[in-house]
């Protein structure tokens, strides 16, 4: 940073944070609105996952099935540090109206997509607005309440998140088979007018308000690195050999974009991703871990739907009820782990344990999908992965939040965000490379699939529809790629494993005050 910036976040410390103390009720009450924000997120995920097979059935375009996701992904993931730097300018109130606004928008244009093209392109726009949920919400309460009092808020706010992440895939079950896909967007309209007027009338303290100039550009590079790095992923083995000129090219220029954006960042007084934070070990490795367990954890879980209804041969409402039993499972663990960390003051032992609990389940699961086990055998083994998902995630941003300067909140806490969702992008975009792969590696021919053209194939409707020994193969074929999938994703979650031992457990600070960064920190 420059004397300058410096200078001028040292003379607004002092009102970063508000002169009193909030009370229980006006927590209470700016706590019910952010509920709202992130279950309009959490629901809109999971409804949209349910519906994807009927979705690539109506529109076609089987290779680009995890772009309906990564693109909602890529684009919040993107935008979540601007927030972050933006709230600590203008205030956190109008960056989580605009957020919402923006969210809605996507959810309109979505519902009335004609073609799977247009779908990526307004779930973008959706994603674009949903990536100031998450870090505000998580900013928000920072502001309000000490670490050491935090452990219940922030196991209340996975418990909503996952709460919603349970209804919405039984929602999206019922909202396909009853009407069409195309409501599942719909239902985003009431709920986030709802949820702008209980954060107009709730959220009303002054926020921090720091003078500090936006890098765009940064923000530019990093997106265009992030898409790169995701289609080599994507096409790389589906569309392209891995060793194509095509590959080849989009390589070379993944790798001079991201030299090219370090470079940036070592030069710019105020990038978009602060190098001074990295500094900070704890910083450093809960990045990491978060990133590893949302890549394991969302690769692994994109293909349920796709197995329970093409493999299993379920509705799709019965599908949401299977696969909201991860969430249900990271409700309970949510809960007890908020609890834990209130009580004893320690977020370590939970997340190490969850950790392992979740690569061996990972590693279960992707045996029974292989094996052909019962159904009750498969729910049980994804009631306990959430078990072990829900004691990792509640307590990482409560660490980190205790670990920086208060002038570093915003902005750190938004790259924590950042990171957690480019995780779940890259573990998104490699299940669904590892589907073309399978499916690339048939020729297309027995499942009746063209794989020269997979973007104008007519659906899987058609295949299903087709002879007895093409719906054998078809079943094969993804059987086998989810079970796959499963087992990078147990290996993922591993490496998860080992780097969160290297995680400083440090003291929580029982008030909001301004106070540097403890000197264990390092």
């Amino acid at each position: 940073m420059t004397e300058q910036t410096l200078r001028i976040l040292a003379e607004s410390e002092t009102s970063v944070l508000p002169p009193e103390e909030p009370t229980a009720r006006e927590i209470r009450a700016v706590f019910i609105g952010l509920m709202i924000v992130l279950g309009l997120g959490a629901v809109d995920q999971s409804v949209v996952a349910t519906a994807l097979p009927r979705i690539v059935g109506d529109l076609g375009g089987i290779y680009q099935l995890s772009w309906v996701v990564t693109a909602y992904l890529l684009a919040s993931t993107t935008a979540m540090p601007l927030y972050g730097r933006l709230s600590d300018q203008y205030g956190r109130k109008p960056l989580i109206y605009g957020a919402i606004t923006i969210f809605l928008l996507g959810s309109a244009l979505s519902g009335t997509a004609q073609s799977l093209t247009q779908l990526i392109i307004f779930r973008a726009i959706q994603g674009l607005g949903a990536g100031g949920f998450l870090p505000l919400s998580q900013i928000i309460i920072g502001d309000l309440v000490p670490p050491a009092k935090r452990g219940s808020r922030q196991g209340a706010i996975v418990a909503v998140f996952a709460v919603c992440s349970v209804l919405g895939p039984v929602i999206g079950g019922v909202i396909t088979d009853w009407l069409s896909w195309h409501w599942i967007f719909y239902v985003n309209l009431p709920t986030g007018a709802l949820a702008f007027v209980v954060i107009g009338r709730s959220l009303r303290r002054p926020n921090p308000t720091l003078v500090r100039p936006n890098d765009y550009l940064g923000v530019a590079l990093l997106t265009c690195c992030t898409i790169l790095f995701l289609l080599i992923l994507t096409l790389g083995g589906s569309e392209w050999p891995w060793f194509s000129p095509q590959i080849g090219g989009l390589s070379a220029a993944a790798v001079f974009g991201t030299a090219l954006f370090v470079l940036h960042l070592r030069r710019v007084p105020e990038p978009v991703l602060p190098l001074d934070l990295f500094d900070n070990r704890l910083f450093v490795v809960a990045n990491i871990v978060m990133t590893l367990t949302f890549m394991g954890m969302l690769g692994g879980s994109l293909l349920l739907p796709l197995f329970f209804q093409i493999v299993m041969g379920i509705s799709a409402s019965d599908s949401g009820l299977l696969t909201g039993l991860q969430m249900i499972g990271v409700v309970v663990s949510s809960v007890v782990n908020g609890r834990v960390l209130l009580r004893w003051g320690r977020y370590k032992p939970a997340q190490t344990a969850g950790l392992a609990v979740a690569s061996v389940t990972l590693a279960v699961l992707a045996w029974e999908v292989g094996t052909e086990q019962r159904i009750a055998t498969i729910g049980s083994s994804l009631f306990v992965l959430g078990l072990g998902f829900g004691l990792v995630m509640p307590n990482m941003s409560v660490a980190v939040q205790n670990a920086l300067p208060v002038i570093h909140r915003g902005v750190g806490t938004a790259t924590l965000a950042f990171f957690r969702s480019l995780g779940g992008v890259v573990g998104v975009a490699s299940a669904g490379a590892i589907l073309a792969q399978h499916l690339n590696a048939s020729n297309g021919t027995s499942v009746g699939v063209d794989a020269a053209s997979g973007s104008n194939t007519e659906g899987l409707s058609l295949v299903l529809s087709q002879s007895p020994e093409s719906h054998a193969a078809l079943i094969s074929i993804c059987r086998h790629a989810i079970a796959t999938t499963l087992c990078v994703s147990a290996c993922i979650v591993v490496v998860a494993f080992v780097a969160v031992l290297f995680l400083p457990e440090l003291p929580l600070r029982a008030h909001g005050g301004t106070a540097n960064r403890p000197p264990d920190a390092r």
